[in-house]
């Protein structure tokens, strides 16, 4: 096909007929793999005579065709077809040259993608040529070349900055980066009023853009060099410092948020906090990066922490004292520094200062009610709510940075700051502050709530301040005071605030109460997150609840809906945990309004999942577009349903009906292929198939979804899947038995989750889960599956990386010997002669060790599959078998010595459980620091957690590091990765093993005699103890 014929075949995939459409994508589809095809591609894209919008959508089919094709996948699919070496070759050559000559931004994005694979792909072995063709744009005299340069220094970067390993980033760093900051640097010398001025702001914050890449995981040994850092760091201050003039930046502040200079200024921000972060704050360096980064650290925080802290403060003066503008963002990447000023003494020497400062001129503003605020009231009141009661989520917000600033004074710093922040609270209060002061100060007030209730100087008194500021606000004419109000009783609540009277009690829950009915929404919301925390606390509220509690839900309800906020779910869920007898009547009617909610979400996230994909994913835009995902409030009601689920457990005739208005959304979830809510949805599929412990005749058609699901596209769900199949299987033996088709499907899914190349030793365990379900509830019903259940656990007998996986397999031979010794051991020999030896050296290596079955499942298995082979008569033991027949009764006394031990472990767990359910108290030293030197270094929970981290990671790297060498020596035989799984249930639960072995031993000794003589005379002394212990436990079970 020639140019201009490709050209109009790409021209009909924007043809405003679908069926035009429709012909040309088919036509494409067909022709996409032949050879030459991509590099037709790059001459039509280069060609200025062919339409944008063509050019754009061959640009768009490239990206693609590489992404895809460049690299196959180890198991591609039939019509998957390698990208021709002439055409890669064609890529390579063109690529640089296309970036330059781009006619549009559009296409300059398909194109770096494509660079960005390529690289990754090919460089350095495949692409030795790259950085040398790099560098020539770069120093072009071109501005086009040069702007081509900097998006491939970018995409360089950014196709390896997740890389671990520090192999090829350094390299790409060292050449190209002196190169980008002499450029940047040329750059801030032109005037941002000159013609070519919009092209260098776009350059500027492309090159900032690269050097924050580059810093996300490593700081290579370049950029630590004072050769790098002190021109880098040069530029940053520089564009932090630069002032743009008027004419250089839009007029309107959301526009000026997204012009080029302020994003350029953002990037800069952005670095010089990355690097104090992550590498340059010494007290707070993780200890495995000390090695690498622990002297780039001190020279950092001696020489450039207080150089940006100085510079920061300063644009902050001129910011506050409306000398100068100040984005967003920026303010935001301010406060997160000065954030991370406040543990490390050095630091924190220099913040110290300014605090109060700080405090009441850039970090109150902040929280006070104002323009935007209002104006994002009145036209979307639930975007307002979204944005308070997340707003500690927002990761651009100034809010959220002041916010943020503020706890950590008070819990790091708090013999210092917190007093005094308090007293600005104060302050401000009393000294006839505006409606909006007073909404700051008491947005503030909610913000320190949990660390004032704690605080041993001030916990007293804030009864007397509730009553004061707080209490009349529920009265005010400003709807946002009100708001605030039921906020902040809301927070001290559930941070524990002692109340000396009851009447004080009483005219706060009152008053938040009469807020559920405000006519404005925010308030409504407010209200009710309050009174859930009141309830939840003190009985006397919910008492006085109780005879409206029907009320109260179906506001909830309402708010919900009108919302889609997951915190009322939450409030929803403790409401019906807390008012479960009042609320079991209306149990069903409660279930089909939040499953109207869950399937209006559905369908809504159903929607969005079909819209179409863009062209070009900027993970930032992810991030701040999660908002709209309806999937995450269909989560939040699902989790709500389950928890009217667990509180009708008491009614099994109510319940049944909950579960017959729940099945049509599970059913709505998975025919849809919701894979995002399968999980919530096998939790209600699980809890309601255990609570009633039967499967209803409506429930089944959710089994047969779960197959075909684990068949097709949720393979790699057996996971939460688990626990509903084996509760199909438990509770639904008598449908089991009489199907056999079903129990074919629960075959087949152990076959899979055991010979699938996609799923590993977990998905594994899973299967064999499944496989032990049916042989201990179908006895009888699982003859014709037994060979091939033997013969699949056969194939793995020494197969899999882990410990658990290995157990996992064995149980499966011996829950067969469980299920039909005979049969299991005629099967085995029938898999290769010899086997049944085999099986036997590898379970009772397990028996006579300590730890190889660890949990008490495991011990009373294996004790009752040797009671199995007791009980068979003379003739049936294989010859082969017989020399080792006597052993059993030791295996078995070896076994009943660890099962006491097992089972008090076992309870101790359980305890814990309960008592863990139980406390829910926090320790104070969490928010408050009232310990040690007042201006030392701060190692908080944060530092701890990060701590962890950073081992955790560099272990797996090295494990990592050792597998590639071929010199891993970890053992993978470590049993005490087997814990005991306190939710797994079995009919072995109910067997006493005492009584069991007793019986099988009479049975034995009747039956074969001679052998029984020659298993008790091999006793050693100590297992004949055992057996006494044994003989007496059984005697005491029967009386």
């Amino acid at each position: 096909m020639d140019l201009q014929s490709l050209a109009n075949l790409f021209a009909t995939t924007y043809n405003p007929d679908p069926n035009v459409q429709k012909t040309g994508e088919l036509q494409i589809r067909k022709i996409g793999a032949q050879e030459g095809m991509l590099t037709a591609l790059l001459q039509i894209i280069a060609s200025d005579g062919v339409e944008l919008a063509t050019r754009q959508a061959c640009g768009v089919y490239l990206k693609n065709r590489v992404h895809t094709s460049y690299i196959l996948p180890p198991s591609p699919r039939p019509d998957h077809v390698p990208i021709a070496q002439s055409d890669r070759t064609a890529l390579k050559a063109n690529i640089l040259p296309l970036l330059a000559a781009s006619p549009s931004r559009s296409i300059t994005v398909q194109l770096a993608a494509t660079l960005k694979d390529l690289v990754a792909h090919d460089f350095p072995d495949r692409w030795s040529s790259l950085l040398d063709d790099v560098k020539r744009l770069l120093g072009s005299g071109d501005v086009r070349e040069v702007g081509a340069g900097v998006v491939a220094a970018l995409e360089c970067v950014r196709a390896f900055r997740f890389r671990q390993k520090a192999d090829v980033l350094p390299s790409i760093i060292a050449t190209l980066f002196p190169t980008l900051v002499t450029i940047a640097d040329g750059m801030l010398n032109t005037s941002p009023s000159q013609p070519a001025s919009q092209e260098i702001p776009a350059m500027l914050h492309l090159i900032l853009k690269t050097y924050k890449t580059a810093i996300i995981v490593n700081l290579s040994s370049h950029q630590q060099s004072p050769e790098s850092l002190v021109p880098w760091g040069r530029l940053l201050f520089r564009v932090v410092g630069m002032v743009v003039p008027v004419e250089g930046i839009p007029t309107d502040e959301e526009d000026r948020e997204r012009c080029e200079w302020w994003k350029a200024k953002k990037w800069a921000y952005g670095i010089l906090g990355r690097l104090f972060h992550r590498f340059g704050n010494p007290s707070q360096l993780p200890s495995p990066m000390q090695n690498e980064y622990g002297a780039f650290a001190e020279h950092f925080v001696t020489t450039f922490a207080p150089e940006i802290f100085k510079v920061y403060l300063h644009q902050v003066e001129l910011y506050v004292s409306g000398q100068a503008w100040l984005g967003k963002k920026c303010q935001y990447q301010i406060f997160q520094f000065f954030t991370e000023c406040i543990k490390p003494k050095s630091t924190w020497i220099l913040l110290k200062p300014h605090v109060d400062s700080l405090v009441a001129n850039f970090a109150f503003p902040q929280l006070t009610f104002n323009a935007s605020k209002q104006a994002m009231w009145e036209a979307d009141p639930v975007e307002y709510v979204r944005a308070s009661v997340d707003e500690y989520e927002n990761f651009s917000s100034p809010a959220s940075g002041a916010t943020s600033f503020l706890l950590s004074l008070a819990s790091n710093r708090t013999k210092t700051s917190f007093l005094s922040m308090l007293q600005f609270i104060n302050t401000v209060l009393r000294s006839n502050p505006t409606p909006a002061q007073r909404f700051g100060a008491l947005t503030m007030m909610s913000v320190l709530g949990p660390f004032i209730v704690r605080h041993p100087d001030v916990k007293g008194s804030i009864e007397q301040f509730m009553v004061q500021y707080v209490l009349p606000e529920f009265t005010s004419q400003e709807a946002y005071l009100r708001s605030v109000a039921c906020e902040v009783l809301g927070v001290v609540t559930k941070a524990g605030i002692t109340w000396t009277t009851e009447e004080n009690l009483n005219n706060h829950s009152r008053a938040v109460a009469l807020a559920l009915d405000d006519r404005e929404l925010p308030v409504r919301v407010q209200a009710a997150l309050a009174i859930t925390e009141l309830v939840v606390i003190h009985d006397s509220v919910r008492n006085a609840v109780s005879p409206q509690v029907g009320k109260v839900v179906q506001d909830l309800l309402k708010l919900s809906d009108e919302t889609d906020l997951d915190i009322l779910n939450h409030s929803m869920e403790a409401m019906v945990d807390r008012f479960q007898t009042e609320l079991l009547p209306v149990a069903s009617q409660l279930t089909a309004r939040l499953c109207e909610s869950y399937l209006r979400l559905a369908r809504e996230g159903l929607a969005q999942q079909k819209e179409t994909v863009p062209d070009s994913i900027d993970v930032e835009s992810l991030v701040s577009d999660g908002d709209d995902d309806k999937v995450y409030g269909a989560m939040g009601v699902a989790k709500t349903i389950g928890t009217v689920v667990s509180c009708i457990d008491s009614s099994p005739e109510i319940l049944s009906q909950v579960q017959e208005v729940i099945i049509p959304i599970i059913r709505f979830t998975l025919e849809n292929k919701l894979i995002d809510l399968f999980d919530n949805m096998y939790d209600l599929v699980d809890a309601l198939t255990f609570r009633l412990r039967a499967i209803s005749p409506n429930m089944w058609p959710v089994f047969e979804l779960t197959y075909d699901l684990f068949k097709s596209d949720a393979v790699d769900f057996l996971d939460e899947m688990l626990p509903s199949l084996d509760n199909f299987v438990s509770y639904g033996t008598d449908v089991l038995k009489a199907r056999p088709d079903y129990r074919s499907k629960v075959l087949d899914m152990y076959r899979t989750a055991m010979t699938s190349p996609q799923l590993g030793d977990n998905d594994k365990i899973n299967g064999c889960k499944l496989a032990e379900s049916m042989l201990l509830n179908l006895h009888g019903h699982v003859d014709d599956q037994l060979q091939d259940i033997i013969a699949i656990a056969a194939d793995h007998i020494d197969k899999g990386e882990t410990a658990s996986f290995r157990l996992a397999n064995l149980e499966i031979l011996v829950n067969a010997v469980l299920y039909n010794a005979s049969a299991a051991l005629h099967f085995m020999e029938v898999y290769k002669p010899g086997f049944s030896r085999t099986f036997f050296d590898r379970w009772f290596t397990a028996i006579n060790s300590d730890n190889k079955l660890p949990r008490v499942h495991d011990k009373k298995l294996s004790i009752l599959a040797l009671c199995k082979l007791l009980e068979m008569e003379a003739g049936a033991i294989p010859e082969g078998l017989r020399d080792g027949w006597p052993g059993i009764v030791g295996g078995a006394l070896n076994v009943f010595k660890t099962l006491p031990q097992a089972v008090a472990k076992r309870k101790v767990l359980e305890d814990e459980l309960v008592e863990g359910d139980d406390d829910d108290d926090e320790d104070d030293t969490r928010y408050l620091n009232l310990e040690g030197e007042e201006d030392e270094d701060v190692w908080d929970e944060d530092s701890a957690y990060l701590e962890i981290l950073a081992k955790e990671g560099a272990r797996l790297r090295e494990k990592s590091e050792k597998a590639e060498t071929g010199d891993d020596e970890s053992d993978t035989s470590d049993e005490s990765e087997i814990e005991e799984e306190l939710g797994f249930f079995s009919l072995l639960d109910n067997i006493n093993p005492y009584v069991t072995f007793q019986q099988a031993l009479q049975t034995f000794q009747n039956q074969n005699s001679a052998l029984y003589q020659a298993a008790t005379t091999m006793l050693t002394v100590e297992r004949q103890t055992v057996l006494m212990e044994v003989v007496t436990m059984a005697n005491q079970a029967d009386h």
